[in-house]
């Protein structure tokens, strides 16, 4: 049924369904995602953004693809190493309308269920500064490293970025409102991936995250357009990986071509189909609406 509602809701808004490879001879170069390889030394796809981005670029217009993906070592309460994603581009949009949209979707997925739940949009910092007292794109390394010691977590070295992430997984996501829709928008430039980042002091990577209750959905950007730019992240991404000792992959040619060619300024977002098939039926394990956990397959 959510399947089914997921493509109604699109043919409603004329976005057109489509496929692309599970395979290919291009991986992920974000270092924090490991693809998984065949035997043939191709990479399973951890989302089907490159290939769908190559369709905007061909002048597809507006389109979505729902499907598996797959990404080495993920397994818990609401990871699993193959998932089903569903990711869509709508041009001419901004990423404060396709929030909007996005809230849309997950309320007519719900049939009622979170229609009464309100909508709430916060800046990175915003949230940094409501939860902890602390604006992230001014503390330091070691007053990230205090708070965090004061919540409870300790013993452990990490850089600032990961500091970032850790307490917002660790101590403001768990604090969230469990019956309310969250958006967290407007990101630091180092933790802008393939969004696009607006210039300033500081720089803004013009992304955002949805919540639904206190569970992380969807990953949405103002996608980025610029083909150098892109070529300048993998390259960096991979040197990232080097340096941390991680396997580098092959960048995907095929989409700095395409963006280099030309791509509609649009927004993007990718959302978790079982996260949110989860939250509708009170799931607290992913593997309770996974036929086949990875354990079992």
């Amino acid at each position: 049924r959510l399947l089914r509602d997921i493509r109604e809701y699109f043919s409603g808004q004329a976005v057109m369904e489509v496929e692309t490879p599970l395979i290919s001879s291009a991986g992920n170069t974000d270092p924090e995602i490991e693809s998984i390889r065949t035997a043939d030394g191709d990479y399973l796809r951890t989302s089907p953004e490159f290939p769908l981005k190559r369709l905007l670029a061909a002048g597809s217009g507006d389109i979505f693809e729902m499907g598996r993906v797959f990404r080495a070592g993920e397994s818990g309460r609401s990871h699993n190493p193959e998932f089903t994603l569903l990711e869509w581009y709508r041009n001419g949009f901004s990423y404060h309308r396709l929030m909007d949209e996005v809230a849309a979707l997950v309320r007519h997925c719900g049939r009622g269920k979170f229609d009464h739940w309100p909508q709430q949009k916060l800046s990175y910092q915003q949230l940094f500064l409501r939860s902890l007292d602390l604006d992230p794109f001014k503390a330091s390394q070691q007053e990230l490293c205090a708070r965090a010691k004061e919540c409870g977590i300790d013993d452990i070295e990490l850089n600032r970025r990961q500091w970032l992430d850790l307490l917002i997984s660790v101590v403001i996501q768990a604090e969230l409102p469990e019956n309310q829709l969250t958006f967290v928008y407007d990101f630091p430039a180092d933790q802008a991936a393939l969004s696009r980042v607006r210039p300033g002091d500081p720089p803004i990577a013009e992304r955002f995250e949805l919540y639904l209750g206190r569970t992380e959905l969807a990953n949405g950007y103002q996608e980025l357009s610029d083909g150098q730019e892109q070529r300048r992240r993998f390259e960096a991404e991979n040197t990232q990986r080097e340096n941390r000792g991680q396997a580098i992959y092959e960048v995907d040619h095929h989409l700095l071509e395409a963006l280099e060619n030309g791509m509609p300024e649009c927004a993007g977002v990718a959302l978790g189909v079982d996260r949110l098939l989860m939250a509708i039926v009170g799931a607290e394990s992913i593997d309770e609406v996974t036929a086949f956990p990875f354990s079992r397959a």
